[in-house]
């Protein structure tokens, strides 16, 4: 069996992070987008995608720090 790599990160670890900011953007941003996009006039596609990156990346800075917060207040 090979072995496997672990880590022990003094203070937060980045790498847990990013995988939960990740996760929790695409479950939670997902439907705020969604929600979001249902008043706003979006006739073309490239609005469409310019609409979800500026909405999406709201939401993104406001996990990652969530989630950055959470660990370290944990830690």
């Amino acid at each position: 069996m090979p072995a496997v790599e672990q880590t022990d990160p003094d203070g937060v670890d980045f790498g847990w992070v990013m995988q939960v900011t990740f996760v929790t953007t695409i479950v939670v941003g997902s439907p705020i987008v969604a929600v979001a996009s249902v008043g706003a006039a979006l006739p073309t596609w490239t609005s469409r995608a310019m609409f979800a990156v500026r909405v999406g990346a709201v939401v993104w800075v406001l996990t990652a720090l969530s989630v950055y917060l959470y660990a370290r207040y944990r830690r």
